[in-house]
């Protein structure tokens, strides 16, 4: 589909761009796994690592000193 005709598809203030992000933190919430999401999306490594902390910040905390 063309991508104006998505534009007026979409609800109001809604972009592409943000349903696309919301569809791979969706996904990092499900698996949880960083190379399901390279794979599935064509993200970089260092994306995906962000979109897995940001849906289990416990597991990628640091540990204090």
């Amino acid at each position: 589909m063309h991508r104006i005709t998505m534009q007026k598809v979409l609800p109001k203030g809604q972009t592409l761009d943000r349903l696309r992000q919301d569809r791979i933190l969706d996904e990092a919430f499900t698996t949880g796994d960083p190379l399901k999401l390279i794979r599935l999306f064509g993200i970089t490594e260092q994306t995906a690592m962000c979109y897995v902390a940001a849906a289990y910040p416990e597991r990628t905390a640091r540990l204090p000193r």
